[in-house]
C-alpha cells in the first residue's frame, strides 16, 4: 500500500479542487480519497509501513488520455506510409520508443486510430515495453477510394504481402463490411475505425465533404461492430457522409469540422450520445502543409470547426481530446488541450475532455479517468495549476511523477 499526499487533488470530474488530499494505492487501484489530517498522521486506512509519497507542493491530476492518436504513423510521404524508408525494425523500435515518450509525458492511456497492431498492447502488458493502456482499431475501414485505400497517386498498391496484423481496410457493399469487421476483431481490434468523408490531408479530388459509404453500409459496420462488443470511430469530416456517421448511430465522430453547416447534427449527437473528438491539433499543422491542395482545404474549414465545437458545448454533450498525431510528427499530446480552451473550452472543461470524458468515450470509465476509489492509480503529479494556465500539462519537466497502475513510471526531481 501507498500513500500520495498532494498539495491540490483535481480529480477529473469537474468538482472543483481539494488542497490537501490523500490518495491510497492499493494492489495498483485507489483505496481511498481523504483530506489529509493536520496533525500529519496518515490518513484513515493507510496501515504502518505503508509508502509515503509527499508531494504536497505538487497538484495531483487523472492520468491523461489521447482518444485519437497515430503512434505508428511517422510521415505522411508515401515512403513513409508504404513502410519503405527503413526495416520494420527499426519502425517497431521507433514506435515503442514514441509510445514510452508518450507516457512519460502524462498520457496513461491511449486510443490508436489507424495503423498499429495488437501486439503493441500485449507487448506493454507484458512488460516487454514501456507504455499508455492502448485502444488499437488496427486499419480505417473504408470503401475503394476512401481513406483506407492505400492505393498511390499512380494507381499502385503497396508492394509485398499485406501485414496479417493489420488486415485489408477495403470494404464495398454491406456483406463485406459485415466481414471486414469480423477480420479486425479477429486480429485483436478493440474498436473500429472507419471513415465516411475524405479529409484535408487526403488526395486531392477526395475532400473533408466527399462521401464515402451509403447508409446501409454504415449500418452494417455499426451493427457488426456492437453485436462484436466494439465501439465504433468514424473519420467523418462534413458533407454528406457526416450525416451518414450519426444516422447509423457510431459512437464517436472525429473531426466533425462542418457539424455547424447541419443544424439537426449537433442535437442528434447529443440525443443519441456520440462523443466529439474534434482533434484540433493536427489542423494547426495541415494550415502549414506543402501540399497546397492540404494548406488550402485545412484553412477553409477553421471556422466552420471552432463554430462546431462552440455548438457542440451549448448543447452541453461530450467533447473529447485526441491530437491525431503521427502524420505530422508526435509533438507533445497536451496541446490539443491548449487549443481546446483557446476554441471556447474552460480549463475545467479541457481537462475533462482529457480524463473523465476521454475515459467515458473508450468505455473505460469504469477503470480509468478520474481519482476515486476502485479505479486504476493512473494519475500524474504536476509543479503547476492547469486550471490557471493548461499549458502546464506540455512541459514535462514539471510532470514530476506519472503513476500508471499505482506504479511510478517516471519521477522528475
Amino acid at each position: 500500500m501507498q500513500v500520495i499526499r498532494v498539495g491540490t487533488l483535481i480529480d477529473g470530474s469537474g468538482a472543483p479542487p481539494v488542497r490537501d488530499a490523500s490518495v491510497v494505492i492499493d494492489n495498483g487501484r485507489i483505496e481511498a480519497v481523504t483530506t489529509a489530517d493536520p496533525s500529519g498522521r496518515r490518513p484513515a486506512g493507510a496501515e504502518t509501513g505503508v509508502d509515503v509519497i509527499d508531494a504536497s507542493r505538487l497538484t495531483a491530476v487523472p492520468g491523461l488520455i489521447d482518444c485519437h492518436d497515430h503512434l505508428s504513423f511517422h510521415g505522411y510521404e508515401l515512403a513513409k506510409r508504404w513502410g519503405l524508408d527503413e526495416p520494420q525494425s527499426t519502425w517497431h523500435l521507433r514506435t515503442a520508443t514514441i509510445a514510452r515518450q508518450i507516457l512519460e509525458s502524462g498520457y496513461t492511456a491511449v486510443r490508436d486510430a489507424g495503423g498499429l497492431d495488437a501486439g503493441f498492447g500485449l507487448a506493454i502488458r507484458d512488460g516487454l515495453i514501456t507504455g499508455p493502456r492502448l485502444v488499437v482499431s488496427l486499419a480505417i475501414i473504408s470503401p475503394t477510394g476512401g481513406l483506407g485505400d492505400r492505393v498511390s497517386p499512380s494507381g499502385h498498391t503497396p508492394p509485398g504481402s499485406h501485414d496479417p496484423s493489420v488486415p485489408p481496410s477495403v470494404a464495398d457493399g454491406v456483406e463485406a463490411v459485415r466481414a471486414t469487421v469480423r477480420t479486425m476483431v479477429r486480429a485483436g481490434a478493440d474498436v473500429i475505425k472507419c471513415a465516411t468523408t475524405g479529409g484535408a490531408s487526403s488526395r486531392a479530388g477526395h475532400g473533408p465533404r466527399d462521401r464515402a459509404f451509403t447508409l446501409d453500409e454504415m449500418k452494417a459496420l455499426v451493427d457488426e461492430a456492437h453485436l462484436l462488443g466494439r465501439r465504433v470511430m468514424c473519420h467523418a469530416v462534413g458533407g454528406p457522409g457526416l450525416r451518414v456517421a450519426i444516422e447509423a448511430g457510431v459512437d464517436s465522430i472525429e473531426h466533425g469540422c462542418y457539424l455547424d453547416e447541419d443544424r439537426e447534427l449537433i442535437p442528434m449527437m447529443a440525443e443519441r450520445r456520440i462523443a466529439f473528438v474534434p482533434t484540433l491539433t493536427v489542423y494547426e499543422y495541415h494550415r502549414e502543409s506543402q501540399a497546397p491542395h492540404v494548406r488550402e482545404r485545412a484553412r477553409a474549414l477553421r471556422a466552420h470547426h471552432l463554430e462546431s465545437v462552440g455548438r457542440a458545448l451549448a448543447a452541453g454533450f461530450n467533447v473529447v481530446a485526441g491530437t491525431d498525431a503521427g502524420g505530422h510528427g508526435h509533438p507533445n499530446n497536451a496541446l490539443e488541450l491548449e487549443h481546446l480552451v483557446a476554441a471556447g473550452l474552460t480549463p475545467m472543461q479541457a481537462l475533462q475532455a482529457a480524463t473523465s470524458r476521454a475515459a467515458a468515450c473508450l468505455g473505460l470509465e469504469h477503470e480509468i479517468g478520474t481519482i476515486e476509489k476502485g479505479k486504476w492509480a493512473d494519475l500524474i503529479l504536476v509543479d503547476g495549476d492547469p486550471l490557471k494556465d493548461v499549458r502546464v500539462l506540455q512541459d514535462t519537466r514539471l510532470i514530476k511523477r506519472v503513476l500508471k497502475g499505482g506504479a511510478t513510471v517516471i519521477a522528475r526531481d
